[in-house]
This record gives structure tokens, C-alpha cells and sequence, in this order.
């Protein structure tokens, strides 16, 4: 039963990493791996001398960052609010609600957003020139681009955490509250004095959990949403190495920058299983 999806992880994740070598060679199609001459550490040198490439690091780590941030507060206030609420058919249905988008593609959002956003025909164009305020470009102004894309990627994602925060909720001890309420204690209290400590290993878990990707931007959101004049701000490693690679086909410099992003990023994610294992005792075997 595993021999599909052992064969599947070794073709797909672990034989393409002997393509890595290119990262250290002039590599030419036409002469392939064997042939293609050895250039050390010129690529390394070379992608991170770009006069772009600090910018793009830079935006990534802001991008990244403020999505993990907005990512783990957004969905425990939303789970929160849920929790207080008696009426279980009204829960049920805001939480398949807020869950849907999660199942889209960027595709089909960014498609969305660019028909909501659109500064001619956009429904918030719209309300905004309604109350007398000017039309704003949003996808195409460097102000504006990174809060759609952090705004949009938690439209997308926090139902998916809600559920997380809502399942460690119901890990909490029912005859804590029935005390609480019987030392005079308002649904206020509670909240601050035994749900959230109550939640505090999980919200730890998934904080240290996250820093793996500080390097991951959203490929797909990015690559869906943005443009040429939003580039200073909205580039990031991941568009970048597509276009030197992709777009260039400049292949030995697009991998050598891919190569430096996954060493960082493994860096990171060890760091984050190293933290959550001491701060959440969560081990991964």
C-alpha cells in the first residue's frame, strides 16, 4: 500500500535534487548535466549581486511575515467569537462559510479580487466614489499591493485556522467555566482567565510552526495578482526565480537562487521544530 507513494515522493522530491548541481555550473541545455562547465560559487555570487534581489528579500520577509502574524490572530478572535455563540446551527454554517474559500485556487480568487478591486468597475471603486472618495488602483500601486495580498490571503485562509483554535477549544475542561461562573466571573473573564491559557500550547505550537515560512511568500497569489508596476514592492523570491528561469531561461542562477531560499528555509524550520518541541513539547517523531 505504500509502494505508490513511495514511488511518487522518490520520482517527484528526492530525484530532482540531483538537478541541483546546475546551480554550480554554466549549465546549457545542449550539453546537460555531464558537460556543462563548472562555475563554483559564480551563480550564488551573481544572483545575489542583482540590484533587485535585496529588494525582493526584503519584500518577502515582509509579505511572509505579516501573513503569519495576521494568520494566527485573525482565526483565534474569529474562533473565539464562534465559541460564544449558543445557536450550533449558526455556527455551523459561519464556519462552513468562512472554510469555502480555502478550497479555491488563486486562479479563481485572483479573478475575484481583480473584478472587486478593479479601479473603473470594482464594487469597492464603487462605494469608495459613492462617499466621495477618489478611485484606487489596488493592484496597481506599490502602497497598496502588499495589504491586498495579506488581507486577501487571510480572507482565504483563517477558516482553515478557526477550525484548528475551535478543535483546541473543545479540549478545555467544561467544570472550569461551571467554577468560574459560580465565583461571579462574566463570559469576559472566562475568556481572558481560562480559555485563552487553555489555548496557549496550541497558539505557541503553530507560531513556532510558521516561521518555516518566512521564505514562502504565496507563489501562487503573487504570481496571480501582480504586475510590472507593482514590482518594488510586491516581488518575491519566488516570482523572481520564475522569471530568471523561466522567462530568461537563465537556469543556473534561477536554481542557485532556489538553492539559497530551501537552505534558509530548512535553517528556519528546524529552528521552529527545535522551538516548538521546547516552548510546546511538540516532537515530530
Amino acid at each position: 500500500m505504500l509502494l505508490p507513494a513511495f514511488l511518487l515522493v522518490l520520482i517527484y522530491s528526492y530525484l530532482p535534487i540531483a538537478g541541483l548541481v546546475i546551480a554550480f555550473q554554466r549549465y546549457s541545455p545542449l550539453e546537460g548535466f555531464l558537460n556543462s562547465p563548472w562555475a563554483g560559487w559564480d551563480n550564488f555570487t551573481y544572483a545575489l549581486s542583482l540590484p533587485d534581489t535585496m529588494n525582493v528579500i526584503g519584500n518577502t520577509l515582509y509579505i511572509a511575515g505579516l501573513k503569519v502574524i495576521a494568520n494566527l490572530v485573525v482565526p483565534l478572535i474569529v474562533a473565539l467569537l464562534l465559541n460564544e455563540l449558543r445557536l450550533v446551527i449558526v455556527k455551523r454554517w459561519v464556519q462552513t462559510l468562512i472554510y469555502l474559500p480555502h478550497f479555491l485556487s488563486w486562479v479563481i480568487l485572483a479573478g475575484i479580487l481583480t473584478d472587486i478591486l478593479s479601479p473603473s468597475d470594482g464594487l469597492v471603486n464603487h462605494v469608495l466614489t459613492a462617499v466621495g472618495l477618489d478611485p484606487i488602483y489596488f493592484l496597481g500601486s506599490n502602497a497598496w499591493f502588499p495589504p491586498v495580498l495579506i488581507l486577501s490571503d487571510v480572507w482565504k485562509e483563517f477558516g482553515f485556522g478557526t477550525i484548528i483554535f475551535l478543535a483546541a477549544l473543545t479540549g478545555i475542561n467544561p467544570s472550569l467555566y461551571e467554577a468560574a461562573l459560580m465565583d461571579g466571573a462574566n463570559r469576559w473573564k472566562q475568556t481572558i482567565h481560562i480559555t485563552l491559557p487553555g489555548i496557549v500550547p496550541i497558539i505557541v505550537l503553530l507560531a513556532t510552526l510558521s516561521l518555516g515560512n518566512v521564505l514562502n511568500a504565496g507563489f501562487d497569489q503573487v504570481f496571480n495578482l501582480y504586475n510590472p508596476t507593482v514590482y518594488q514592492s510586491g516581488d518575491i523570491l519566488d516570482t523572481l526565480i520564475y522569471r530568471i528561469g523561466i522567462q530568461n531561461t537563465d537556469y543556473s542562477v534561477a536554481t542557485a537562487l532556489g538553492l539559497f531560499k530551501s537552505v534558509v528555509s530548512f535553517i528556519l524550520i528546524s529552528c521552529s521544530y527545535w522551538a516548538a518541541y521546547r516552548f510546546a513539547n511538540y516532537r515530530i517523531f
